[in-house]
């Protein structure tokens, strides 16, 4: 059972506890110094990472997101407050799983651990094309993508039909919320994504059909004229957003979309860090998780850049800005 509103005291002082223990700037700094990865897994281990049983550094990354949900669970009683996040996941691996049962192989290694799903019920369902047993928020996109791909064999258009899916899942549940927190991030969920496709239309020199086919409806942004402006050329593309709540976005744009990407990042992270004054809502629960899964990412970020070798410089240019 879901706690109410002003049970969220108590959750909200744990996780003042636990926000104490996640990894800062500092920290992040002197883990990208460290050219040894055996180092880096001593330094996790050291600032609470894992438990005895986890043997691989690996490991301690799947460790962390999944005790994550499980303090979640411990303190709100369910996670479904919290589906407007993991539900993103589901839409990844649901397109892990009709990729992989396409081409009649595992997708084990492709799935993100964190669902309101499980994946490997949803892959197995997917191919013995039995739609009907999927669950609802996923089913109609599910046979769509699925019949689409047998069909054209286009993977790119397979994903965009589950994209426009996901961000219109995404922006219910904001709506549903009687969280302004909830409400906002969603908002930005659905606004980043509808500009990265704009973007990456404009970059492919889709028609503003196309794109406006591939987006979904949003509070903040006209999809008309964003789709509109793309037809017209990338200088029309930023000289409408710069009209819009997103005008600090547009440097960001022309640098690159992975710049952009970056800053849509850093935006959530300045609305997480709002919260830090709310103890009464469920607010700090959901700007940890954001923190948590932000401080994941970086972990991985990190690991992948030693073992490729890649100079420390081009690490830190991917960074994003830490809770604390």
């Amino acid at each position: 059972m879901v706690i109410q509103k002003d049970e969220y005291i108590y959750a909200v002082a744990r996780i003042r506890c636990k926000e104490n223990k996640l990894l800062s700037s500092k920290s992040i700094e002197q883990m990208i110094s460290m050219n040894d990865i055996r180092n880096i897994e001593r330094f996790l281990r050291d600032n609470g990472w894992g438990a005895s049983s986890v043997e691989k550094v690996s490991d301690l990354l799947t460790y962390e997101q999944d005790n994550l949900w499980m303090l979640m669970k411990e303190l709100v009683g369910e996670l479904s407050p919290f589906d407007f996040l993991r539900i993103q996941n589901d839409f990844h691996n649901l397109k892990a799983s009709i990729k992989a049962a396409y081409c009649d192989c595992s997708a084990d290694h492709l799935f993100i651990a964190g669902s309101v799903y499980d994946p490997y019920d949803i892959y197995n369902l997917i191919r013995n094309r039995e739609y009907n047993q999927l669950p609802e928020l996923i089913r109609d996109t599910a046979q769509e993508a699925m019949n689409t791909l047998l069909r054209t064999g286009d993977g790119q258009l397979c994903d965009i039909i589950i994209d426009k899916a996901c961000l219109a899942c995404v922006s219910s549940l904001g709506k549903a919320s009687d969280s302004g927190l909830i409400k906002e991030y969603c908002e930005l969920f659905i606004a980043s994504g509808n500009i990265r496709i704009a973007v990456r239309g404009s970059q492919l020199n889709k028609s503003a059909d196309f794109i406006l086919e591939s987006m979904a409806q949003c509070g903040t942004l006209d999809i008309k004229l964003l789709a509109s402006s793309v037809s017209k050329g990338f200088d029309e593309l930023c000289s409408y957003l710069s009209s819009t709540n997103y005008k600090s976005s547009v440097p960001h744009i022309k640098a690159s979309l992975s710049d952009f990407e970056k800053w849509c990042d850093n935006y959530i992270m300045e609305l997480m860090q709002s919260q830090k004054a709310a103890p009464f809502t469920i607010g700090p629960l959901v700007s940890y998780i954001i923190a948590k899964q932000t401080e994941i990412k970086t972990v991985r970020l990190i690991l992948t850049s030693k073992e490729n070798m890649l100079p420390d410089g081009v690490i830190r240019e991917r960074l994003r800005v830490m809770y604390v």
